[in-house]
């Protein structure tokens, strides 16, 4: 078959497919030849053979027909390696140039892992034992019954130790799977690179071919389209094939903004973890065992009853702000040579402790009156009016009245819009219902107190 008819078959393909998929998945293949019906094509890698015939196998089967050969299938292969001679530089940029194969022990381009962020050092609590014991599945390396583990909470709540976790054991566990750990920047950088440097399937082979990808703070690529796009592609390519995926982010999948309905589908079928704000007895816990770690670095400094506590009552924001505090205690008294107490911890950690006093959000509120009273986020804040989501609603923004300095207007906007009018309404209806009502008297004093610990 000679060049020029495979030259009008690619013009065609270029016009039905566009631009973009023509350079990405049609300029790089080869029609070797037509032989009993089938059309032999040749692709620079397996995963492209793969793509191309699910994608693109139709459209270029009809285009081969239209320029009459007679072609009853397309049989796609890898192309054989073998050198590149001088010459070949220099040529066309139409034709495919020969790569060599990556090799399968390359390092993968992931952030670097923390080696303190093990499950040896994970302290393990109530708001995060659901985490916990998903992250150890997966950090088997065996068939996981979810894809994708998606991990989301506030600052400091364990989120990016949990996923260190998971690659420091499978490296150990199971050394010959490819991992890859990377903020969801670095995916967006590397992305935009592969790009501007004309390697973009470069780029799609190597998210393409690990075993377990992980993608932290995944929030950050919503509004970014192009980001989007590829994202979503190698989401279900790995899906496809089987390959485990762990995603964190600061927020649930449904409630970050701007990020694409179908990124956000495919986010939610698999498993999605809460890590709850700390409690007092897993912050309790934490110092614990951070100050088991610091006796041998601090020989001989005496720590006295009762600071451990202040610190876990006081000290409620996060677990790097806890630990941070810990740190800078045990630093200052070994420096100025006195017992580490009471009076010492306030005086070392005045700023921290200022910073740290309690200061409730609407959307804290929101989250743990839905989660108490088994309702869904969306629509307590949404326009149903039924008295299982109304009474709730009401609930929460009475707490937020009474937790909070908003005004009610503020409220009502943190309330799909509602007007103030609205907002006072419910609040003067809790406090009425709450003369009478025990349980929902104690549903309200439960609610303050954890809101408040």
């Amino acid at each position: 078959m000679s060049e020029e008819t495979w030259g009008r078959v690619r013009n065609e393909l270029l016009k039905s497919v566009g631009k973009t998929n023509f350079s990405t998945w049609i300029a790089p293949l080869s029609l070797l030849g037509v032989a009993e019906g089938i059309a032999s094509v040749e692709a620079p890698t397996k995963f492209m053979c793969d793509w191309v015939s699910r994608n693109f196998g139709e459209p270029i089967l009809r285009e081969l027909r239209a320029s009459g050969l007679a072609v009853e299938r397309i049989e796609f292969r890898v192309a054989e390696l073998r050198p590149m001679p001088a010459a070949e530089v220099t040529r066309s940029p139409a034709a495919p140039v020969r790569k060599a194969a990556r090799p399968v022990d390359e390092e993968l381009p992931g952030a670097p892992l923390d080696a303190r962020f093990t499950f040896d050092t994970f302290v393990v609590g109530k708001p995060n034992e659901l985490a916990h014991a998903a992250a150890r599945r997966v950090a088997e390396g065996g068939p996981v019954s979810f894809n994708p583990l998606f991990l989301y909470g506030g600052v400091g709540l364990g989120k990016t130790h949990l996923m260190h976790a998971i690659a420091h054991e499978l490296s150990t566990r199971r050394p010959e799977m490819r991992v890859l750990y990377l903020s969801a920047e670095q995916f967006m950088y590397r992305f935009v690179q592969a790009l501007r440097d004309r390697q973009i399937m470069d780029f799609k082979e190597l998210f393409r071919s690990v075993d377990v990808l992980m993608v932290d703070d995944v929030q950050f690529i919503a509004g970014k389209d192009s980001t989007q796009e590829e994202f979503f592609h190698t989401f279900n390519a790995l899906v496809d094939q089987g390959k485990q995926i762990v995603i964190s982010a600061d927020r649930a999948p449904g409630e970050i903004k701007d990020l694409e309905e179908r990124i956000r589908s495919r986010l939610q079928c698999g498993l999605v973890v809460d890590l709850h704000p700390t409690d007092y007895e897993l912050r309790l816990g934490i110092l614990q065992t951070k100050t088991e770690g610091y006796r041998g670095q601090y020989p001989g400094l005496k720590i006295a009853d009762g600071v451990l506590e202040f610190l876990a009552h006081r000290i409620t924001t996060n677990v790097r702000v806890l630990e941070g505090a810990l740190t800078r205690l045990f630093a200052f008294a070994s420096l100025v040579g006195r017992e580490i107490t009471l009076d010492l911890a306030q005086e070392c950690l005045t700023d921290i402790l200022r910073a740290s006093d309690r200061k409730v959000s609407i959307e804290e509120i929101q989250r743990k009156v839905a989660e108490h009273y088994n309702v869904r986020l969306s629509d307590m804040i949404g326009p149903k009016r039924m008295r299982t989501i109304a009474r709730p609603r009401q609930v929460a923004m009475y707490l937020s009245k009474q937790l909070t300095t908003r005004s009610l207007p503020e409220i009502g906007r943190r309330f799909g819009g509602r007007d103030h009018t609205t907002i006072m309404h419910g609040i003067r209806k809790i406090d009425e219902l709450m003369v009478e009502d025990r349980q929902l008297t104690e549903d309200v004093d439960l609610l303050r107190r954890l809101l408040e610990s």
